[in-house]
């Protein structure tokens, strides 16, 4: 059982950071594997709505000259996810906007049914707004998702300041707490014959200008 948290932080040892490794520890004590995959200052394209995806065998972007690809093959093998954000601007990171439009565009496929959470780090504001952001992506892709005792933020300008966020600490242990009990609860189901339900075979498409 193994959980990808992601950083999408351009800094990799910074206030995101240490709000990952909260959650990672939290994981391990629970006996659930982890991977922090750092996103870091290299460019992500953003999507260019070119539609080539749907053609590649793959669950791929066709642009494999970023991390976009080398993200959805960890997801493959992952059983869980954390999506972990600095706030610019009351959104999410540029970096990782584009990578997740890239990401859930061609390869939602290999992450439904498996629970996902996002979690933000601010200097003071728009947190809130970025985590809806982030869920977004869960919602439209069949991704349960794993909640904590409040809003899942911390707050501060550098890692030291954020070790001051006594309560923003707290929430990402419980939700690591959380997110561990999902994944069990998940494959005792399986066990049990219990499978995700399926899509039905035939998606509807409604547009509403004719």
């Amino acid at each position: 059982m193994k959980v990808l948290l992601i950083n999408g932080s351009p800094h990799e040892r910074g206030c995101t950071y240490r709000a990952l490794c909260e959650i990672e520890g939290v994981l391990h004590e629970e006996g659930v594997k982890t991977e922090i995959f750092q996103l870091g200052t290299a460019p992500v394209r953003g999507c260019t709505g070119c539609g080539a995806c749907s053609k590649m065998k793959k669950n791929r972007c066709v642009y494999d000259d970023d991390a976009v690809n080398r993200v959805l093959e960890k997801c493959e093998e992952a059983d869980g996810f954390i999506f972990g954000s600095p706030v610019h601007y009351a959104s999410a990171g540029g970096s990782i906007t584009s990578l997740m439009d890239r990401m859930f565009y061609c390869g939602s496929r290999v992450m439904r049914t498996k629970p996902a959470a996002a979690i933000v780090s601010a200097r003071r504001a728009g947190t809130t707004a970025a985590i809806d952001q982030l869920n977004k992506y869960f919602t439209i892709s069949g991704m349960p998702i794993a909640s904590s005792q409040y809003w899942p933020m911390v707050h501060g300008s550098t890692p030291e300041q954020v070790e001051q966020d006594e309560e923003g600490l707290q929430i990402m242990r419980q939700l690591g707490r959380n997110l561990a009990w999902m994944m069990k609860s998940f494959a005792i189901a399986k066990e049990h014959g219990i499978e995700p339900p399926k899509p039905e075979a035939q998606r509807k498409w409604t547009n509403f200008v004719r």
